[in-house]
């Protein structure tokens, strides 16, 4: 029931953000559109209740119920930052409004993209790990709360592979090509001179 759930919950989540961003653009309705887009995180908390239901009532915790704390937080990082870039481009396309700016691909200012989405990664694992915890704290010892402390694992495994793969790119940033090569004439010129 809970994977049924969250399967709904995702379709939920794109039908609603698809009938927001058409309503605002397509038909002018602001307020409406406004409307809708509130409604996401009433998903979320529609999934945590029959989640929290579905134990109290004496489910054996299962990965169901990790997965389902996995995607909440993951809409709780990720959700808002998804819908604004994609008003963005709906804004672009629909409503003449200037293209998005694309991120950065090169140097600090990469970097610094990277370390924000991580820290946004982090956020969904604190959330996910809090959420089992409080399902683990509610279950007791006494029942079988392995496969939550599991999902706990694997959220802060997550969040740690995330952080090294920002942290690369701080440490080794990405060089822009056509400045790479503008270096390398100017090199080259200052040898001919030289000779």
């Amino acid at each position: 029931m809970i994977v049924t759930l969250i399967i709904a919950c995702e379709v939920g989540f794109w039908v609603l953000l698809a009938l927001g961003l058409a309503v605002r653009y397509l038909l002018k309705w602001r307020r409406t559109s406004t409307v809708l887009l509130l409604c996401e995180p009433l998903l979320e908390l529609v999934l945590f209740v029959v989640t929290a239901i579905d134990l109290k009532n004496g489910a054996e915790p299962s990965w169901q119920h990790g997965v389902a704390a996995i995607y909440i937080g993951f809409t709780v990082a990720y959700g808002h930052y998804t819908i604004r870039w994609l008003d963005g481009h709906a804004a672009h396309r629909w409503a003449g409004a200037p293209r998005p700016p694309k991120p950065p691909k090169y140097g600090m200012k990469r970097a610094a993209h990277e370390i924000r989405f991580w820290l946004r990664t982090v956020v969904a694992a604190a959330v996910a790990w809090v959420l089992l915890e409080a399902a683990a704290r509610y279950i007791g010892q006494d029942g079988n709360i392995e496969s939550l402390r599991n999902f706990q694992t694997m959220a802060l495994r997550a969040a740690a592979i995330h952080g090294l793969v920002a942290l690369a790119y701080v440490v080794f940033p990405k060089k822009d090509p056509a400045i790479a090569a503008g270096k390398g004439r100017a090199s080259s010129s200052k040898e001919k001179a030289r000779r």
